[in-house]
This record gives C-alpha cells, structure tokens and sequence, in this order.
C-alpha cells in the first residue's frame, strides 16, 4: 500500500507544483524555497557538529501552539540546534516572527512525502528526535524515521472521529504510520482513546500545549496602543475567520443599527486579505486597514478594521471587548480559543468546533466562553456584552482563569520526550 502511495505521490507531483505556483499569484512564499519541498537542503545552514532536534509543525496554529515545548527544548539542551519545518508560508513567517532571534532555531520545509525525498532530508540534517504537532503523520515520514533509527513523539496529539473512520480506511498506511511513533501526547482523554485505535503504543494523556502558550508583553503593549487609536467605541473582534463567514458577518453587521461599534475583522489566511477588504467595501461599509493606516486616530465613523498584518493576533485580542473565534461558523472545526481567553477577554464560538471541542465546552462550562447558532446570534450576544460591562468583565475573567488552569501540559510532555534523546 506504501508502494502506490509513493507512486502516486511521484505522479502527482507536477500537478502539486503547480498548485504552488498558482497559489504564489496571491502569496509570494508558496514559490520559494521550493528546493527544499523536494528535499534538496544545500542552502539551509546550521551547525554541522551539533546534534538536532526536529519539530515539525505544518502552519499558523501548530507554530504557536509548538512555542512553550521549543522554548522548553531549548533551555533542556543548550549544546542541541532544533531544527523546525513547516509546509505552509504562514506557518514558516509565524516561525521566523517568534523565533528569528534565536541563533540555534533552523527553519525549512518538510519535503513531500516520498521515501526518496524524506531520506534526503533525514541524512542531511541527521536529527536525534523527531517530534510532530497535533496531527501531522505521513506514511514515508514514519517509515525512513524507522530506517535510520529516529525516534517520533507525536505531541500535542489529537485525533476527531471523523480522521480515524478515515485513516483506518487505509490501514497499510496509517496504522502502519501510528505503530511507528515511539510514544505520543494526546491533549484529552478522547483523543488518546481514537489513537490507541490506531495501533500507536505508548500513548499518554498530557493535556493542550496551546494552555502553555502566555500572552507576550510586546504584543500587549502593541495591543493597548491599538487600542488608544480605536477610542472608547466598542469593539468586537472576529478573529481567525475562513472563507464563507466573512460575508455572513458583514451581512449580520448590516442588520444591526449600531454605528458605534467597530468589527475588527482578522481572517486567517493572509492570501484572503485583499478579497476580504473587497467584500468590505462592496457593502459600503468605511475601512481601514492594519497594513496601510498610520499611528492616528480611527474615527468614530469607520466600520470595519481590518486586521491584515501576522503575527499580531495577541494585539488585536487586547485590543478588543469581545471576541469571537472563526472557522467556527461553518463546518471547518473552529480554531484556537485558549489565545483570546489567556488575555482576559469573554469568547463567542459558533456551532462547530470539532478540532478544539474539548478545550470549547470547557471554556463555555468554566463561564468564559458562549456557543451561538449563526452570525445574527454572533452579533446579538456580542452587542449584549458590549452593552453590559459587568456581565463582560466577568465572563472575561472567567475565561481567563480557565486558561491559567490548564497549564502544565508543556513539562508533560517534556517528560515523555527526555528519555527518546540520545
């Protein structure tokens, strides 16, 4: 079964360089690096008489999420270069943004998943552990891993219903992959159940990383000052957003006859800025936007900021009074909520948020976050909020204590991985 996978993968090929220059159009670092995809690593430098340590986390979310453990990493073992790959741009950028500064962290893409490719990879960088983010397991991957004797931590792990019908589907593949981890870290319970499924041994329940990850005083500082711009008017964020809910926002936002309240709209991915600012200014709807307004005042008459700009999303959480967390509207899972709750600030998610839905009905039993059915709902629950200070305030702390309670789950798992380094 590997086989054909790796066949196809080797068909497919030119079809999947295309993609990556199509999708360049919109995003320029989906055409560089490309050498790298393919598993030539000539041009990435780190030093040769250092052991590494691999991290792998595929984009945005995973990156910030892999914050605390990296960070962990680092300070365990100082002699080690930690070696982190991505396979999105976002994901790569979210990297350099946290750690550009830190001479011993190296970044490159993962290459696609042929055994070929993957062995290149493995006998260029030579990495003594091999850790995955949350989901992130390839057949070939686990396969040369076992080939050249590098353990794999699958950490951060979670598994939904949906991916294990799927995976066990395919046995000769993913069941083949799960054997092959060394041990994983599953944030709940759940998760660990539907990954035992999978054949994977050793598997541990540590809890979310993502409770581990602490607001940085820059990007709150940033935030306040972000915040003196906007003024006193209310201010509802709708963070993480994903293509279909931007326009059911803005048309729920047309509904309500409240001038005085000012979205501050952040979709997810940056490719979507410009068609996002469209939406926006087809509706008549006044904007400004992150990237092109200066250090003054917004007015009382902008509707819409638009907040286009990575990196920034703890800023734009302090900046705000409520916050309601995209991909949550329509059928996608949802994303991270732990971020906006970390900062204090009363939570709104949608009906689906599969992918965090451990972490989202807590967070609503804890008080500090409220489910709502669609995006008129979104708004009227918002607007109550905004219009009460006291029910705020407190559905903002509550949310903040439900963030601090979870934390431990970085030492955890740093536990689990000690014993897998030589």
């Amino acid at each position: 079964m590997r086989l054909i996978y790796s066949i196809a993968w080797w068909f497919a090929l030119p079809l999947v360089l295309l993609r990556l220059f199509v999708r360049g159009r919109k995003e320029a670092g989906y055409r560089q690096h490309i050498a790298e995809r393919l598993g030539f690593y000539g041009s990435v430098a780190r030093d040769r008489t250092s052991p590494v340590l691999w991290v792998h986390a595929v984009s945005v979310g995973e990156t910030r999420a892999a914050q605390p453990l990296i960070d962990a990493l680092l300070a365990a073992y100082p002699a080690h270069t930690l070696l982190l790959t991505h396979m999105t741009p976002t994901g790569r950028a979210t990297g350099k943004d946290l750690f550009g500064k830190q001479a011993r962290v190296v970044q490159s893409y993962l290459p696609y998943d042929t055994g070929w490719m993957v062995g290149h990879f493995l006998r260029h960088f030579k990495p003594k552990l091999c850790v995955l983010m949350e989901t992130e397991v390839w057949p070939n991957v686990m396969a040369q891993c076992v080939k050249y004797d590098v353990p794999v931590a699958l950490v951060n792990a979670r598994l939904s219903e949906r991916s294990l019908n799927k995976a066990l589907r395919l046995p000769g593949l993913f069941v083949e992959a799960a054997a092959a981890m060394s041990c994983v870290a599953a944030q709940t319970e759940g998760d660990a159940v539907r990954i035992r499924q999978l054949g994977a041994p050793a598997v541990h329940v540590t809890g979310s990383i993502k409770f581990d990850v602490t607001p940085p005083p820059e990007m709150l500082q940033r935030g306040a000052i972000l915040r003196q711009r906007l003024g006193s008017r209310p201010v509802l964020v709708c963070a993480n957003t994903r293509d279909g809910e931007e326009v059911l926002i803005l048309d729920a936002l047309l509904q309500q006859n409240r001038p005085d309240i000012l979205l501050m709209l952040v979709p997810r991915h940056p490719q979507r800025f410009n068609d996002v600012a469209q939406m926006i200014s087809a509706r008549s709807l006044s904007l400004v936007r992150r990237s092109t307004s200066d250090d003054t005042e917004i007015g009382s008459d902008v509707r819409v900021f638009l907040g286009d700009s990575m990196g920034e999303m703890f800023a734009y959480y302090a900046a705000c009074d409520v916050a309601f967390v995209g991909g949550s509207l329509i059928a996608l899972g949802g994303h991270n909520l732990i971020e906006a709750s970390a900062v204090g600030k009363p939570v709104l998610v949608g009906p689906h948020t599969f992918n965090f839905a451990d972490a989202a009905e807590n967070a609503i039993a804890a008080g500090g976050a409220q489910r709502v059915t669609n995006a008129a709902e979104m708004w009227q629950q918002a607007i109550r909020l905004l219009d009460d200070a006291e029910a705020r305030a407190t559905m903002g702390e509550n949310a903040r204590h439900f963030a601090q309670q979870h934390g431990g789950a970085t030492a955890r798992t740093m536990a689990l991985l000690m014993p897998l380094i030589k």
